[in-house]
């Protein structure tokens, strides 16, 4: 455990039997999963059908159900998501087996991205392992002592319009259709499996209904449903006060809990997007299945400890961008430059003071 002041804090919101505490709340519950799977599903598959019917008809009224769907995929992607932790069912087949139907829905490779995000919860938070399965984040310093294309390439994917619209459909729509080198041969092989999967499913698709109509309308929901998911997604870490250290210092309980947001959304949001809000919780212990977030983190006391973040406050998280080893908390471009002119201003008067002290000792010679 790290000695800083955040340590001290860590004493405080974390206790040492936190693993005991999380314990109850770890038990899959097979009437709610099954239920689950049901109510987002049927909304799923109503919402899509509904999309179709009214394409022709009215391409406003087409766009809102398939808004609906991709909410309802955002569901069946968290179901997906406690598969890949093992979490949903007791059973690790059924795990398998729901995560590859909802794996080939989201269009995600079961295997390769369970991997990807063990390695996330492994490492989330820690500055010497940044990389995989995160948002890329650089320090203050590491920008400053970079290229300029580094920081041309820095500004870009970190430009809100590629991060929440154009990257979410090239994740979902190409990059996950592509192995990772790093991966072993059954994540490999799971991602060329899903492949020839979503291809089934959109021949068939396109069979019943028409490439053309299949198209527009899983693509309208992919984009809508990946850019949410995405957004989600950043400010479960992309926000002022989260939490980054060194190997060294870098502890887990205290990544988890300071580290990951408590995303405090509407009720009907909160259903929507699986309780996933309750990130702090999810991170401290992955094997508690969606259903069971809410009521650990009303349980555990020390969540009492940890500051809400609303939809408001969230938006904030749009200026932030670099890490401040310094300051130790997320800042924006703005808190840049003006850290760039006070060091500016400071290695200026260090300049002066030293030109003075050479003439003060070139003069007493004279």
């Amino acid at each position: 455990m790290p000695d800083s002041q955040s340590s001290d804090h860590t004493v405080k919101t974390v206790p040492s039997d936190w693993k005991e505490q999380v314990l109850q709340y770890q038990t899959p519950s097979l009437w709610r999963a099954i239920w689950q799977i049901t109510n987002s599903f049927t909304l799923y598959a109503l919402f899509w059908y509904l999309a179709y019917t009214t394409l022709i008809d009215s391409i406003w009224l087409s766009m809102l159900f398939s808004t609906c769907a991709a909410g309802m995929l955002i569901r069946i992607f968290i179901i997906f998501h406690d598969c890949g932790h093992g979490s949903f069912f007791k059973s690790a087949m059924a795990n398998n087996v729901v995560g590859f139907i909802t794996g080939a829905l989201t269009l995600t490779p079961y295997y390769q991205w369970r991997w990807e995000h063990s390695v996330h919860h492994a490492t989330s938070g820690n500055l010497d392992k940044r990389g995989i399965g995160d948002i890329w984040t650089l320090t203050v310093k590491e920008y400053l002592e970079g290229s300029a294309f580094l920081r041309f390439r820095y500004k870009v994917a970190r430009n809100p319009v590629v991060i929440f619209v154009i990257a979410p459909v090239l994740l979902f729509a190409l990059y996950q259709r592509i192995p990772n080198p790093k991966g072993n041969p059954r994540e490999k092989r799971s991602v060329y499996l899903m492949n020839v999967a979503i291809l089934a499913m959109a021949v068939g698709m396109s069979y019943l209904i028409g490439w053309q109509s299949y198209l527009v309308i899983q693509l309208f929901i992919t984009a809508v449903g990946s850019g949410a998911g995405i957004w989600m997604f950043y400010v479960q870490h992309q926000f002022d006060d989260t939490h980054w250290e060194h190997t060294e210092e870098w502890d887990y309980a205290t990544a988890a809990i300071h580290g990951s947001s408590f995303y405090k959304l509407p009720k009907f949001w909160t259903w929507v997007t699986g309780n996933i809000g309750y990130h702090h919780i999810h991170h401290l212990s992955s094997r508690i299945p969606n259903y069971n977030l809410a009521r650990a983190h009303r349980d555990l006391p020390f969540s009492e400890d940890i500051k809400p973040l609303t939809f408001w406050t969230s938006l904030k998280s749009l200026t932030l961008r670099l890490w401040d080893e310094d300051q130790k908390k997320l800042v924006g471009y703005r808190e840049l430059r003006a850290k760039r002119r006070a060091l500016k201003k400071d290695a200026l008067e260090a300049g002066v003071a030293k030109l003075q002290q050479h003439k003060a000792q070139t003069g007493s010679k004279a």
